[in-house]
Order: structure tokens, then sequence, then C-alpha cells
């Protein structure tokens, strides 16, 4: 495996994957999302693998089954998870994906950003730089002026924990090649970007409960052992199962939102 040193400096930032828009699109998933965001439907997979991983009969999460059927999963290509060169375009990729959101409100909406390497990491060199992403978005984030979703919190040990770009709140789901889950095990680093308030919706609706034990049942059968991180949302914080690695209760999420928001969106 790659050491965790060598995967956080990102050193030589190599040539992104090649994504192309679907057959009959001109690249833009609708109005509003940058021209290198794509869906991705069955039958038409514009990324290596992802559609048909999350197609497959037996992955568990019946929500991005969904979001997939109904081409609701977009998708951006990026380079090396361990490199900034392209936290501004996944940023304003973000944004748009957002802005889509609002106005399409479809009950599941993913974005993933699959990046074409490094593929040699460990789980905990996998999950450092699951985190120096995730705050170099919100450090751009705070750069832009824009505020923490006031419906949850920038705490990592709140509960009501998750993260917010542009005033909007995510869980977010890291896949990789080496995860110990096998719903978690993808054959390139990837970050999947998830509504907060999808989350809330069947909270209120009385869905969610159902939803999440039939994701369950699916992912011990998937699996073959139950996930010894998964929780309810708002009895801990998500932050613990953002990478997918099991840690214990010594853990310390490096995540620190950054004060003083101060440039003009």
């Amino acid at each position: 495996m790659r050491p965790m040193a060598e995967a956080v400096a990102g050193a030589g930032c190599p040539v992104a994957l090649s994504v192309a828009a679907p057959a009959g699109t001109s690249g833009g998933a609708s109005v509003g999302v940058p021209v290198d965001v794509v869906r991705v439907a069955p039958g038409r997979d514009t990324d290596p693998g992802l559609a048909a991983f999350v197609a497959a009969p037996a992955f568990p999460c019946v929500g991005a089954k969904s979001a997939l059927a109904k081409e609701q999963l977009l998708t951006f290509a990026a380079h090396d998870l361990g490199c900034p060169d392209q936290d501004a375009a996944i940023h304003a990729a973000l944004l748009g994906f957002i802005a889509d959101g609002r106005r399409a409100r479809a009950p599941f909406r993913s974005f993933a950003v699959v990046f074409a390497g490094p593929t040699t990491l460990d789980e905990a060199g996998f999950e450092a730089c699951l985190w120096q992403r995730l705050q170099a978005l919100s450090d751009i984030d705070v750069a832009r002026g824009f505020a923490y979703d006031h419906r949850v919190s920038a705490d990592p040990r709140d509960a009501n924990f998750a993260m917010s770009f542009g005033e909007e709140a995510f869980f977010i789901v890291g896949l990789h090649p080496a995860a110990s889950r096998p719903a978690r095990r993808f054959a390139h680093p990837t970050l999947v970007f998830n509504r907060h308030d999808q989350f809330e919706q069947m909270r209120a609706t009385g869905t969610y409960d159902k939803m999440r034990e039939v994701i369950i049942r699916r992912d011990v059968a998937y699996s073959g052992t139950s996930n010894p991180m998964l929780a309810a949302f708002g009895k801990v914080s998500e932050a613990r199962q953002y990478s997918g690695r099991a840690v214990g209760g010594e853990w310390s999420c490096p995540f620190r939102r950054s004060a003083g928001a101060t440039a003009e969106r």
C-alpha cells in the first residue's frame, strides 16, 4: 500500500481520466450544471465502472440505485485525491449541482467525484486524503463567502455535524479499492456527496427508518457482517462514517471550519 505521507503530498498530480458526455447530450446534466459534470445512467456509463458498481443486483444502497435509475447520479472526473490542483473546479461543479438540485428537487440525488488515483492507498491513507480534500473544499467555501448550513453543526464532534458547501449540508460517502466493506470497495477513489435534506425529508414522511432497515439487511447479505460504523442520523457524529474505515472512540476528526469569510461570491 502507498504510504500515507506520500499520499497526502499529492506530488505529480497525474493526468485525469477522460470522461465523455453520454451520447446525445452536450455534456451538461441540465441548466446550471457545468459541462464537465455528467449523469451516469444504466447503459450509458460515462465513468469507469461506477454505474455497473451501483447497478449490481446485490449492491445494498437502494437510495443510490434509485438515483442511478432516475439519472440523478452525477459525476466529475478528477486527477489525484491527494492533489489540490482541481479543488476550485470541484467546488464550482458542486455549486452547480446544488443549484440544479434546488430546482429539480428529485428525492435522491448524488454528486460523485471520481479520482483517477491513487489506487494503492490503504484505509488510513484514503481517510487522510478524504479529509484533506474536504478541508480544502470547505476553505474555498469560506473564501467565497458562504455560511455554514444553519440546519447542521460545523463541529465534527457534534451529533448534528455534516459537511456544508454552498450553504447546503452533505453526507459524504468515500469509496476506494482497499475498503474493508465490499459496498465501499470501488476501483477508483471516489467522494460521493449526498444532500442532507433528502434524509430529513424522509424522516419527516416516516420513510427513513424503513429504508435504513432495508439497506442494513442488504449490506449484511452483501458483506456477511453488519457495519460497525453505521449509526442513525443524529445519534453520533456522521464524520466517523465518511471514509468507511472502522474507528474507535479515540478517533478524532481533523476537519476544522475556517473562520472569517470575507470574499464576495
